[in-house]
């Protein structure tokens, strides 16, 4: 079917959940919030369920590093958020207004800053704990943030934000937009519900397949395999699901249709090399010396 007004019946009703899920006086409680903290608690959890696999990870310094990732999720996500696609939007406010850069809640947070802030502090965190191995801790990483990619895949749904491109699939779905008193005031026409898709793949499946990976002695020898597996099926998933994503706020190509070169939005520009980096961390891995208890 192309053109033309939907049928009715092509639609799945949007749940219209407040995303604050409870205010304490002026303090607004927001889904989204607790998505990253049930993220971190949960993911910190199953982190601490499989330090009795590894050969050189610690508990203690795994609490230590906790620290030191929270920092990494927070900072790079909302600087990956204002450098990646803020200043496509619009530069002059984060130019002209400092606080801009720290006002998580307009504006996001974004999941490959984040990603790169989290790599940067287990690198920093590595050098003044160089009885862990690198990849073992790298890969417990990787076996336990899909839980957090889930959770706040959902509170983007809750949101109504991060939706899909119009469809006229039978699952297709109406979305909030919001007036200028920040209230709903009017729908979407139907589209993809690109949250659910993503917290599928890049939760559910990369969950899944891999801790399966993970408890198999030998790849799991290989320290760092996984963590690649973790790269490359993250990246994969979310360039395949930005064709049917609608662009971050409204930016449909990234940056490299400026100087002519693509048509691609900026978030599969972002995870292309994902996949790449990750596959040779794979090939790589899997070539090295297993490791061994210390």
């Amino acid at each position: 079917m192309s053109g033309g007004a939907l049928p009715l019946l092509a639609e799945i009703p949007f749940p219209q959940i407040d995303p604050v899920l409870v205010s304490i006086g002026p303090i607004p409680i927001r889904w989204y919030s607790l998505a990253y903290i049930a993220g971190l608690i949960l993911g910190y959890l199953w982190v601490r369920a499989n330090l009795s696999r590894t050969q050189t990870v610690q508990a203690r310094a795994m609490d230590d590093l906790f620290l030191w990732i929270i920092v990494g999720v927070v900072a790079g996500g909302r600087l990956g958020s204002v450098l990646f696609y803020g200043f496509q939007q619009d530069p002059q406010r984060y130019l002209s207004d400092p606080m801009a850069w720290l006002s998580v809640w307009d504006g996001g947070m974004s999941f490959h800053g984040g990603f790169l802030g989290v790599l940067l502090a287990v690198i920093i965190w590595s050098r003044f704990n160089r009885g862990t191995q690198f990849w073992e801790v790298t890969d417990l990483l990787a076996i336990s943030a899909p839980i957090g990619l889930f959770f706040g895949r959902i509170a983007n749904f809750i949101n109504g934000e991060l939706y899909g491109r119009p469809t006229d699939l039978p699952w297709a779905m109406r979305f909030p937009t919001y007036g200028p008193t920040g209230q709903r005031d009017q729908w979407t026409e139907p589209r993809h519900p690109s949250q659910l898709y993503e917290s599928f793949l890049e939760g559910l499946v990369l969950l899944v397949v891999l801790n399966l990976l993970w408890r198999n002695a030998a790849i799991r020898a290989q320290a760092g395999m996984v963590t690649g597996g973790f790269i490359a099926g993250y990246g994969f998933f979310r360039f395949m699901v930005e064709f049917v994503r609608k662009p971050d706020n409204g930016i449909e190509a990234g940056f490299f249709t400026f100087a002519g070169l693509g048509g691609f939005t900026t978030g599969q520009e972002l995870s292309f090399p994902m996949i790449v980096i990750g596959i040779a961390i794979i090939l790589w891995r899997r070539t090295v010396n297993p490791v061994k208890a210390p």
